[in-house]
């Protein structure tokens, strides 16, 4: 779906409080009824709250469901991509939002700004959104299993891909620089680099190519396997590098007058890494090296002369050289082992499990979960964030309610949607 920030500006104090109530309600309600939604809400007088729900109905934030069986509303990705920039805008990690850069199997990609104008990219997960092209073959599976919903599965995937991108920032590999997530949005800093897949030639492709095998086994040293390395997910970053200096006989210093470009990849995506010790953990790691096998042997036209590198040789290097378990690390730090299988399982039956080598769907003309009104398409959410909780309290009294836009925060400026949308008094 389409990111539209246009109605945000719009939204009053109580819309955000209702909205947020539909939200709490979907812990425990596929449809939360509208008598919830007052109640939760904690807006006195019932016409306040049907004026709310109307005015996020028509913004499609939220959704009635056909043939239901009693009054009631269901959230939509809209709705929870609302409440996921609202939640950013106060804690001013972001200020506008610019033009779409990336679409993945299941997952939009948004240049933005911070208040301070500079850029970043915003992921958003939208699970669900290809598997409605083989809901047939995994409806039995989503109705038996409450945390299959769309939402919930969106957001583990948000919280598991941070967690991860955050520990390998911290220990020196090359990833963007995560900034902040919120339900199933995480913003993160702006690469200048281009894909693998986009590049046609590089001066020196064995090089690359043992630098990213390198990549691999030092993920495996810290007991990570990423599941999804190829052309797709690796990002080559263009960089200058200064010649050394020369000295002639008479000490006079020459310097060269074309520096050379050294070529950095950028390893990103990371909702499919898991553990060394996992059950598929060989299969997963000889993928990750074929497909870089694979690739430079078509593009590139180049083969290793070495065979591997293989899983038993990665096992052996797990600790190795002070590196740490960042598989137990990120455990540790709330992402656990019931959310991963939660998601891993979900992963596998709808079939997003990496692209394994195969051409990767750009996106268009996939299904939209919020186009369906069938009661099997959304479980609700299953949890209660701490944003969650803050959304429901009173708005910050000494909003103005004005207005601000500023020029030239994101790429083009033509296409931006302020986030600077206080409350309408």
């Amino acid at each position: 779906m389409k990111l539209d920030t246009k109605v945000m500006r719009y939204l009053t104090s109580e819309d955000w409080r209702v909205l947020t109530a539909v939200e709490m309600g979907s812990k425990n309600h596929e449809i939360v009824p509208t008598p919830l939604i007052e109640k939760l809400s904690g807006l006195r007088g019932g016409s306040g709250v049907h004026k709310c729900i109307s005015t996020l109905a028509k913004a499609n934030l939220i959704a009635r469901v056909k043939n239901a069986k009693y009054d009631g509303y269901r959230l939509t990705y809209g709705g929870l991509d609302y409440l996921s920039l609202h939640t950013h805008l106060k804690r001013q990690t972001l200020y506008s939002i610019g033009n779409q850069i990336g679409t993945g199997k299941e997952s939009d990609i948004y240049v933005a700004a911070s208040p301070s104008g500079i850029s970043h990219v915003v992921k958003i997960h939208r699970l669900g959104r290809i598997s409605f092209r083989t809901v047939k073959t995994n409806r039995d599976y989503l109705r038996h299993r409450s945390s299959a919903s769309w939402m919930y599965m969106s957001r583990l995937a948000a919280l598991k891909e941070f967690a991860f991108m955050k520990a390998l920032r911290e220990n020196g590999f090359p990833v963007p620089e995560p900034i902040a997530q919120s339900r199933h949005m995480i913003v993160m800093s702006l690469i200048d680099a281009f894909p693998l897949r986009q590049i046609s030639e590089v001066p020196d492709p064995a090089g690359l190519y043992s630098e990213l095998i390198d990549m691999i086994l030092r993920l495996a040293s810290f007991g990570l396997i990423h599941g999804d390395f190829n052309e797709f997910n690796i990002l080559i970053k263009e960089e200058d590098k200064v010649a050394p200096a020369v000295r002639n006989t008479k000490d006079q210093v020459l310097t060269s007058s074309e520096p050379s470009k050294k070529l950095t990849p950028i390893l990103i995506d990371f909702p499919q890494m898991l553990s060394v010790d996992h059950a598929n953990a060989v299969m997963y790691f000889d993928r990750d090296v074929n497909c870089i096998k694979r690739f430079f042997e078509r593009r590139f036209h180049f083969t290793s002369d070495e065979p591997g590198p293989f899983y038993a040789d990665a096992r052996k290097l797990i600790g190795k050289s002070g590196s740490k378990r960042l598989d137990v690390e990120v455990e540790a730090t709330g992402f656990s082992k019931k959310m991963a299988k939660e998601l891993e399982t979900y992963m596998r039956e709808v079939g997003v499990d990496g692209d394994g080598g195969k051409d990767r769907d750009d996106g268009n003309g996939l299904d939209d979960p919020d186009s369906e009104n069938d009661s099997d398409s959304e479980d609700g959410l299953q949890g209660r964030e701490e944003e969650v909780d803050s959304e429901i309290t009173d708005e910050n009294p000494n909003s103005t309610g004005e207005r601000v836009e500023k020029e030239g925060e994101c790429l083009d400026t033509r296409a931006l949607s302020t986030l600077s949308l206080e409350e309408k008094t």
